[in-house]
């Protein structure tokens, strides 16, 4: 079964994705001075990507 149009193009992409992983957020954060060794790993902050 052949996929459609559609759903390939878009999969070619590769655009820029909107959602963070733990690390990455974790990253963030120790740059920020917001997360030190030690805190909680799950329950974090919501973070927004620096520009």
């Amino acid at each position: 079964m052949s996929q459609h149009r559609s759903l390939r193009a878009a999969a070619t992409l590769g655009g820029k994705r909107n959602v963070m992983k733990r690390f990455e957020r974790v990253e963030v954060l120790k740059r920020r001075g917001q997360w030190k060794a030690g805190d909680r790993i799950t329950g974090l902050r919501k973070t927004k990507a620096d520009a």
